[in-house]
């Protein structure tokens, strides 16, 4: 087996959970032989990391140690090409101490998993899941069928809307419910991260962790997990925001509390994100129309060193005409860190005490949340 480090995106993060020990991963998927290759591909705290493994007669292994359960990818390259390929087949696997067996007649996509508490724990989540996600699927196919105009047309898109959010509430009810029957399961706390997303609902995960056991919240992963949870509630609305100080364009420091008497909107977004540009114009919109009502912006900017000046273009080009600060630390700017910013674009809209009134207020919403509060 040979180990490599690699950078890919489909890699899930590192969990922790129990002791340290060595796991092996045995499997037999049909009757593969060379070209074709299995690889492993997890990511611990500091590397992605890819291991390899010939199939002879269907059969590989894997073995490694883990500090506690870590969350996987297994591909097979039919090619043995690398894991990159977009041809490569590719199965979820938790690894844990013990022999951990994955058997297929044909292929991953109708394997199975045995010897493993975890994922087992896993399946059924996953079998919990499955009525709501096929309802899904057939959603989004019927809406995938329709011509663009009619994907566009509001009259058309407003009963799509109401179902899509059914189907979520009921996809979030499974989840719920899988949590508070397996309160002692590792697979529950990935089900709370899950449920929360890149931009986590405090009020919403943070009952469903507490009724956790106390095993699953006092592991490394549950401590972890309790901390982004403390950072959620000091920004919620109707705490407090974070004070912070960061350089403008010219290295001027700018504080936070600085913009006191005035609502303004702490907008996180960076020259490199396409979401965030397209934002823009409505953020710019918001800002002219009330800009003279005791409303102002403070962009805050994900980008690094390197793009420091692309940032500075994309203000000009975009016409961002107010203040903005960053340390130019990319993913790991301070303020971005204080709110607990794990995807862009964000913003936080805070009112001229200091009091946190919004958050991820855009387009249509921004516009309708300054009309109320600034009437």
């Amino acid at each position: 087996m040979k180990k490599t480090i690699l950078a890919i995106l489909l890699l899930a993060p590192m969990s922790l959970f129990a002791q340290k020990g060595e796991y092996t991963v045995k499997g037999e998927v049909g009757k593969l032989n060379a070209p074709a290759k299995a690889y492993l591909a997890y990511r611990t705290a500091s590397d992605n990391v890819t291991d390899s493994s010939a199939i002879v007669n269907g059969k590989f292994e894997f073995k490694g140690t883990v500090n506690a359960p870590l969350k996987a990818t297994l591909v097979i390259n039919y090619k043995g090409s690398g894991i990159r390929s977009r041809t490569a087949a590719q199965l979820p696997i938790y690894l844990e101490t013990g022999v951990i067996n994955v058997t297929s007649p044909d292929s991953l996509k109708n394997a199975t998993i045995s010897g493993s508490k975890i994922n087992a724990d896993n399946d059924l989540y996953m079998k919990a899941l499955k009525p709501s996600e096929n309802k899904m699927n057939a959603f989004m196919a019927e809406y995938n069928a329709l011509p663009k105009e009619k994907q566009q047309d509001e009259a058309v898109r407003a009963p799509l809307n109401i179902r899509y959010e059914a189907i979520n509430t009921e996809k979030e009810a499974a989840t719920a419910a899988f949590i508070k029957a397996n309160p002692a399961s590792f697979i529950s706390l990935e089900a709370i991260k899950a449920l929360g997303g890149s931009i986590p609902d405090y009020n919403k995960v943070a009952p469903l962790f507490n009724g956790l056991a106390a095993t699953v919240k006092a592991s490394p992963a549950g401590v972890e997990y309790a901390a982004s949870l403390e950072v959620l509630k000091k920004t919620m609305v109707g705490a407090i925001a974070p004070d912070f100080t960061q350089n403008d364009t010219e290295g001027n420091p700018v504080k936070l509390s600085s913009f006191r008497g005035k609502y303004v909107l702490v907008d996180f977004w960076a020259s490199w994100c396409g979401p965030c540009r397209a934002e823009n114009p409505n953020v710019v919109n918001a800002f002219n129309q009330y800009k003279d009502k005791g409303f102002t912006v403070l962009g805050v900017s994900l980008d690094d060193e390197k793009g420091k000046q692309k940032w500075l273009d994309a203000i000009k080009k975009d016409g961002l005409t107010w203040t903005h600060v960053s340390d130019l630390k990319y993913w790991n700017n301070e303020v971005s860190k204080a709110y607990g910013i794990r995807s862009i674009p964000q913003n936080v809209l805070i009112d001229p005490n200091g009091v946190i009134v919004g958050k991820n207020l855009r387009g249509k919403a921004l516009l309708d949340k300054l009309a109320e509060i600034l009437k």
